[in-house]
């Protein structure tokens, strides 16, 4: 267990069952009240504690993604795409002349 782990706030756990988009957004929403500056010291203090643990949480969230892909690549069943894969895979279509332009299927020779 990290050493964070066990310190999980209440603002955390109050968005464990949200998105992490959900998350972020209301991180943003702290961000723009906080730099209006219109905001006293003691609101604008809880809302600074409020972002940093949002922000942990979202960076918790961001490690566990990462650790998942990692393992998922490692014990050989998946294998990454090159960004071309992707592309073709995206829109149905595959460079037959390997230029990376899929709407040039010609020889470039």
């Amino acid at each position: 267990m990290g050493k964070n782990e066990g310190k999980r706030t209440a603002v955390t756990k109050a968005f464990e069952g949200k998105s992490f988009e959900e998350v972020l957004r209301r991180l943003e929403e702290i961000v723009e009240s906080l730099e209006s500056g219109e905001l006293t010291v003691e609101k604008s203090l809880g809302l600074f504690e409020e972002g940093v643990g949002l922000a942990r949480e979202g960076h918790r969230r961001l490690d566990a993604a990462e650790k998942r892909i990692t393992e998922l690549l490692e014990d050989g069943s998946e294998k990454p795409l090159a960004s071309g894969d992707v592309e073709a895979q995206h829109d149905g279509t595959k460079d037959k002349d390997d230029d990376g332009d899929p709407d040039d299927d010609d020889d470039d020779t």
